[in-house]
């Protein structure tokens, strides 16, 4: 009889993902991976593969469902502007946070993983590449609706856009000092103007 899977793998590889997104890919063990998800180690194997393959699971879902579902909820609540100057403001820790903030997975998997690991690369890039292509149809909604300033040139400031982003994301974990990232975030909405 062939082996039957007795968990949700959708709840598992959120369970690894948040693990993998807390710690990184480094600090990550199988082990901590069999506590977060409640799995023994031998079906995660059956089910992933071995770590790397589940960590590369792990980060495309969250390029493709929190990451593609907090631009598309942005979108849908706010005005183009708006929705680029919410962007950058996710990253800035609440003043009641008792938590490190744990940045963007996508931003820690570049700078852990994706200089030696080019399948982790591709999956970053790609996501990028979908946030840039967003902030460019957001700045072009703007300019239509008289919200951005008609100079704006949406493929370069989307470009410095998601280097703002980045930036916000880093700076959050290393030095998340709310008025310098506040000062980040408002020197990128200048440039919009």
């Amino acid at each position: 009889m062939p082996w039957e899977k007795q968990f949700d793998a959708d709840k598992v590889l959120n369970r690894a993902m948040q693990e993998f997104w807390s710690r990184g890919y480094e600090a990550t063990s199988m082990q901590d991976l069999v506590a977060s998800t409640g799995i023994n180690r031998a079906s995660l194997y059956a089910t992933y593969g071995d770590k790397h393959a589940l960590f590369l699971a792990s980060l495309r879902m969250f390029a493709d469902t929190v990451h593609h579902q907090r631009l598309a909820d942005l979108e849908a609540t706010h005005g183009p502007r708006e929705a680029i100057r919410q962007s950058l403001l996710a990253f800035i820790p609440e003043e009641s946070a008792r938590k490190p903030a744990r940045g963007c997975f996508l931003t820690n998997t570049a700078l852990e993983l994706a200089a030696h690991d080019p399948e982790a690369g591709r999956v970053v890039a790609h996501a990028q590449k979908q946030t840039e292509a967003w902030y460019a149809r957001m700045i072009k909604k703007g300019k239509a609706l008289g919200e951005i300033a008609p100079s704006v040139k949406p493929a370069e400031a989307a470009s410095a856009l998601l280097a703002f982003l980045i930036g916000v994301s880093v700076l959050s974990r290393s030095r998340p000092e709310r008025a310098l990232l506040h000062a980040v975030v408002d020197d990128a909405m200048r440039r919009l103007a």
